[in-house]
């Protein structure tokens, strides 16, 4: 089976605005660099997939990929992640991959044996390999076989209108839970989570740079 990892990633001008009381859209923008820095040195350092695709209208990301030999796929403009991962996986299925792994560019933590792990699960087609976010309701990570099986449902509550979709098309599910997967950062509490566990990221680093300790703390005692 021919599998193909797909990352995408938006031009981070409203980036993360959910940490808006923590970080400037500066700071913001720098996260989000961060997270898909170490995102990419996890995906290069894996073996498993065919190839790497990025798909993305955001030039510098795109550059970045290509230093990596990774292919991007450019979008002129993008409607949403679930439009822009079923645009490419259209694009990946016509070129001849069985399966497409999306992989979100949000996973600071996430290792290439966790990808390596992932696909080389063998799927008997038709079928769906789903990671649940760490609250149990987000999908974090998505395997389809064809890659167009069914369309993406990403934002709130996915995995459940995942797990609907799989059920309609009459496929199997499957249900892989990955602790460094399941944690993306959109939220405050993602950040203090990531913290105590995500030493030796690029991530860490710059929160480190930015005292990120003292803001959460700050931010907690106007909270209590």
């Amino acid at each position: 089976m021919k599998k193909a990892l797909l990352i995408p990633i938006k031009e981070p001008a409203r980036a993360k605005t959910r940490l808006a009381k923590l970080l400037t859209l500066e700071e913001r923008r720098q996260l989000v660099w961060a997270m898909f820095e170490d995102v990419c040195q996890a995906v290069a350092a894996s073996s498993k997939a065919a190839e790497v695709f990025l798909v993305t209208n955001f030039q510098q990301a795109a550059a970045y990929a290509r230093l990596y030999g990774w292919q991007v796929l450019l979008e002129d403009e993008q409607e949403s992640e679930s439009a822009s991962v079923d645009w490419a996986s259209r694009r990946l299925h016509e070129r001849g991959f069985d399966a497409v792994m999306r992989l979100p560019a949000d996973l600071p933590l996430v290792q290439a044996e966790d990808l390596d792990a992932l696909l080389a699960i063998e799927l008997n087609q038709p079928a769906a390999l789903l990671v649940p976010s760490l609250e149990g309701s987000g999908t974090n990570a998505i395997i389809r076989t064809p890659a167009d099986l069914f369309p993406s449902r990403f934002g709130p509550d996915s995995l459940r209108l995942h797990k609907e979709e799989a059920l309609r098309v009459e496929v199997e599910c499957l249900i892989i839970h990955n602790p460094r997967i399941a944690l993306d950062i959109d939220e405050p509490q993602d950040l203090q989570r990531f913290l105590s566990v995500g030493h030796k990221t690029q991530t860490f680093r710059l929160l480190e740079a930015i005292k990120i300790h003292e803001r959460l703390a700050a931010l907690h005692g106007l909270a209590s």
